[in-house]
């Protein structure tokens, strides 16, 4: 559902509120479904649950200026035109595609851009099934928010599969593809195989793996249980293992709520059921997450079902960032902490990184060069493969929360990657 109106939780809220809400809505996607209503969001905490935060648009997500001129519009009743009007202002300063995703990392095939594709890494390529540009429920954090809004211009999706098998056969160092979104298991099951069946049939010698990026562990576990086609959408994942190839669910947890409803346990256990891997990753997020002790028993509880802790990333700097943000010194401590307090199993989670332009820079930690303090980086993946591995010092910044707001400690008066990146962006 999208309308605040039809909620009887928030029709409760004070009407000034309730208008707040609705007009940081208009700028920012909102969708939610009834499992994350009544399942996952704890009414009795709520504006400060962790889920609320992570589902419900908030006032502080947009400057006080931006959310009072879209309430006066919606208060005055104002025509459709001059709202989403004043709407396109907001969203398009508020960097809507970072790191290079349109000007960098769109391929092209025999001389035509491939909208619906990314390659940023030479070993992975990420394709948007039309069909699954959307998502059960939005998380207010996403960086991919533009998907949502009507921003067409912005938005990533293809329609046939074909041209993907092509690229990958003239691309063969491609070794994983991540079909991603939006979710693609919004999509039903017969659509999906007709995003992976050409992936198997096509044979590509190079393609070892499929990885599908989704939230509906979280959000929808009934598409992995009792929706019309759960069975035959897990038939589909054995048949990719059947074929040989390794398939990978890149599972979106935030909070260990998520993950501790019987519908959530059930859907994680089918899945794992067909061969299939589940792997984590979530954003570090402030009024989430932003707790080690929540890190540590969310690290636990993937081990316990079965899956893997992959990354905590540093939330992205577009949407509502700063109403998320998380400094990168304060990260480093989080992920330490909850790091000290899991077994081995758990600590296959890297991070905190970043997923920035030249690559994802992990923060390793902070050390004394020169008698100074220096956070210590590493690319655990670079634009150029050469770049993978390489540490790096940058000076410390308490205020700091993203790549480009930190300046090379000592002598460099720039980043090893830069010159190359500014080179890159000209041709």
């Amino acid at each position: 559902m999208r309308d605040f109106a039809s909620i009887p939780q928030i029709a409760a809220l004070p009407a000034d509120i309730r208008l707040q809400l609705s007009a940081v809505a208009r700028v920012l996607p909102f969708r939610v479904n009834r499992y994350v209503l009544d399942e996952l969001i704890d009414w009795g905490r709520v504006p400060d649950d962790p889920i609320y935060q992570l589902t419900f648009p908030q006032p502080g997500m947009l400057d006080d200026a931006e959310v009072q001129v879209v309430a006066d519009l919606l208060r005055a009743e104002a025509p459709g035109g001059e709202i989403e009007a004043a709407v396109r202002r907001i969203q398009r300063g508020l960097n809507p595609h970072p790191a290079g995703q349109i000007t960098l990392n769109v391929p092209t095939l025999d001389g035509r851009a491939l909208r619906g594709m990314q390659h940023k890494y030479r070993e992975t390529v990420l394709f948007f099934p039309a069909q699954g540009q959307t998502c059960h429920a939005y998380c207010t954090y996403c960086f991919r928010w533009p998907q949502f809004v009507g921003l067409d211009d912005l938005k990533f999706a293809a329609r046939e599969s074909e041209q993907l098998v092509e690229y990958l056969r003239r691309h063969p160092d491609v070794t994983d593809v991540l079909i991603t979104g939006g979710d693609p298991l919004v999509m039903r099951t017969a659509a999906l195989r007709r995003t992976i069946e050409p992936l198997l049939a096509a044979r590509l010698p190079g393609l070892t793996t499929i990885r599908i990026g989704t939230k509906a562990l979280a959000y929808w576990p009934y598409r992995f249980t009792t929706d019309a086609d759960a069975d035959d959408l897990l038939r589909l994942f054995e048949e990719v293992a059947e074929r040989g190839m390794h398939l990978a669910l890149m599972a979106h947890s935030s909070h260990p709520r998520e993950l501790e409803t019987p519908a959530a346990i059930t859907a994680i256990r089918r899945v794992r059921s067909t061969g299939a891997v589940i792997r984590c990753q979530a954003p570090l997020i402030r009024r989430v997450n932003d707790d080690p002790q929540v890190w540590a028993e969310l690290w636990r509880a993937q081990v316990r079902l079965g899956a893997v802790p992959y990354y905590m990333f540093v939330e992205r700097d577009t949407g509502p960032k700063e109403y998320f943000k998380v400094p990168l010194a304060r990260a480093v401590a989080i992920f330490g902490d909850a790091q000290r307090q899991v077994s081995g199993l758990c600590r296959t989670a890297r991070g905190p990184s970043m997923s920035a332009m030249p690559g994802k820079v992990v923060v390793d930690g902070v050390v004394e060069s020169g008698g100074r303090l220096c956070f210590s980086l590493r690319m655990l993946q670079g634009r150029d493969p050469a770049w993978v591995g390489r540490t790096f010092l940058a000076e410390y910044d308490e205020r700091a929360a993203w790549l480009d707001e930190l300046r090379p400690a000592g002598d460099e008066p720039e980043f090893f990657y830069q010159r190359v990146l500014r080179e890159t962006q000209r041709r």
